[in-house]
């Protein structure tokens, strides 16, 4: 209540729920993580009070967007200039045809190396389905120490567990939810939520802690 206050100094018609999404849009800023990523890593997070109600309305509303976003994830739209290549045998009826064992980024060549490294615009998502146009950008959206779409490819792939021998299989989870393409359009909607998330970032106000 005592933080509510505060903030009401602001505006009067701040709620408890657009302070819980100014708190989220705050930590999304790319100023705040800067100024704070020492201690964001050994102690709880805090949030700064801006001074102008439109800053703090700019990251609540942002903050909603967000939240939205990333509850919503499974459900977003594919990001729409991915391109998918299927092989010729693939059948779209045959839940096989949908089956990851372990995706992977198609390999290029660097030209300035000369050497063989990830191109992280193409994921092949088994062997008769590539999924194309990935924008480079969509890797600046990080979770923890890896981009959302590195998240996907690795944790989205049969692993056994070397001490017991347990074999987990995301695509078992698919198939009892009657949605073998599940873990594919996974993968195309994390890059939308990835790329629409950089753009609300983008959009945050600046923040000075100088």
């Amino acid at each position: 209540a005592g933080a509510l206050e505060k903030y009401r100094k602001l505006d009067d018609g701040i709620g408890y729920e657009d302070l819980f999404y100014y708190v989220y849009g705050m930590l999304h800023s790319n100023d705040y993580r800067k100024a704070f990523s020492a201690d964001l890593k050994k102690s709880m997070p805090r949030i700064p009070m801006v001074e102008r109600s439109t800053d703090f309305w700019s990251f609540s509303t942002a903050g909603r967007d967000l939240a939205d976003l990333h509850l919503r994830y499974e459900a977003i739209e594919p990001w729409p200039h991915l391109v998918a290549t299927f092989g010729p045998y693939f059948d779209p009826d045959d839940p096989d045809a949908w089956r990851v064992e372990k995706m992977r980024y198609l390999k290029t060549v660097d030209p300035d190396t000369d050497r063989k490294v990830d191109d992280r615009t193409v994921v092949r998502v088994n062997g008769q389905i590539d999924v194309s146009g990935i924008p480079e950008r969509a890797h600046d959206y990080i979770l923890g120490s890896r981009s959302a779409i590195d998240w996907i490819l690795n944790q989205y792939q049969v692993k056994t567990h070397k001490a017991s021998g347990i074999t987990n299989d995301p695509n078992d989870w698919a198939l009892e939810h009657d949605n073998p393409r599940y873990i594919y359009d996974l993968l195309c909607s994390v890059v939308t939520v990835s790329m629409r998330t950089l753009d609300i970032i983008d959009d945050l106000p600046a923040l000075d802690f100088s």
